[in-house]
């Protein structure tokens, strides 16, 4: 590293002041990884083979769970690997890497959240025209959009990182490439970075978040004129678990992002970061299949193929 203002790599402190103990953290962080990935692995695989889940609302629920996977695949296996490694070093390149896909999945995932949004307020606002409103040509142009669009608009913000004088150092103070920590290492005039970082929160981050609202205004307004209380329940029940998701998404994102500046401690940005790329991976195949009825019927069903298939040979 013989120039400081262009590192080639960084140091993550990650969870070294716990000193030894990190170690023990190894264990239950494993745990919660693995079950996330299986988790979310299943729901992708029932909805691709069963053609019951073949609606526009499993389609966007794989897109989501994919997203799980992909989320937690550019940060938790890298920070397993440095609980165990006494030199946590990561290349200036694969930090830059680990920004853009950790953010471009990141904002991927709460434009699928307003898709979901959206495919509730049609079924439960406008059922008769469902079918042609959410046909799979639209869902595909929704997820696609969703898909490129971030991707896209994070060039301009990692290339930015990559022309910084990183002249402070080359520890980031957390177990990922996150942005707070990589602005706090430059000395370059980073108050421009800022504004666009906000306004890309904004426009991915409270965008999707509002159209999330105005879709529940208009569903809760609908279903509360439907008259028996029974079907009230119903048409509510199918969007607990989004409403779950989109609660426990929007605000550590809004908490952390959200904001023009580095205004949160750098402890605050670790423990808020790790329950969304640890904890809640793993808690929403639970949160998004134990009231979904159909949902475990399906799985119910191919549990039962399968031990047939296995009593069988």
């Amino acid at each position: 590293m013989a120039n400081l203002s262009h590192p080639s790599e960084f140091i993550l402190l990650g969870f070294s002041p716990l000193g030894e103990l990190q170690i023990l953290l190894y264990g239950p962080f494993l745990v919660l990884y693995l079950l996330a990935f299986i988790g979310n692995t299943v729901i992708i695989i029932m909805v691709i083979v069963d053609t019951h889940l073949h609606t526009p609302m499993y389609f966007f629920l794989g897109n989501f769970s994919l997203l799980e996977i992909l989320v937690t695949m550019t940060a938790v296996p890298r920070m397993l690997s440095d609980l165990l490694a006494p030199h946590k070093v990561i290349s200036f390149t694969g930090c830059m890497v680990q920004f853009y896909f950790y953010f471009s999945l990141g904002s991927t995932s709460f434009l699928i959240l307003s898709d979901m949004a959206l495919d509730r307020f049609v079924v439960i606002c406008h059922p008769l025209h469902y079918g042609t409103l959410m046909r799979g040509a639209v869902c595909a142009q929704l997820a696609g959009a969703a898909w490129a669009t971030p991707f896209l608009a994070m060039v301009p913000t990692v290339l930015s990182r990559v022309h910084l004088s990183y002249c402070h150092g080359n520890i980031i103070n957390h177990f990922f490439c996150d942005n707070a920590p990589l602005l706090q290492l430059s000395c370059s005039d980073t108050r421009l970075l800022e504004s666009w970082d906000f306004v890309m929160a904004l426009a991915f981050v409270l965008s999707s978040f509002l159209v999330t609202l105005i879709s529940y205004g208009y569903i809760v307004s609908t279903v509360l004129h439907i008259p028996s209380a029974s079907g009230r329940q119903k048409a509510f029940s199918t969007c607990g678990s989004h409403l779950t998701l989109v609660f426990i998404g929007y605000s550590s994102t809004i908490f952390l992002y959200v904001q023009p500046g580095k205004a949160h401690s750098a402890e605050v940005n670790k423990t808020v970061a790790l329950v969304t790329s640890v904890l809640t991976p793993f808690l929403n195949p639970f949160i998004l299949t134990l009231r979904n009825e159909t949902f475990k019927a399906v799985l119910r069903g191919q549990m039962q193929r399968l031990k047939g298939f296995l009593q069988a040979l």
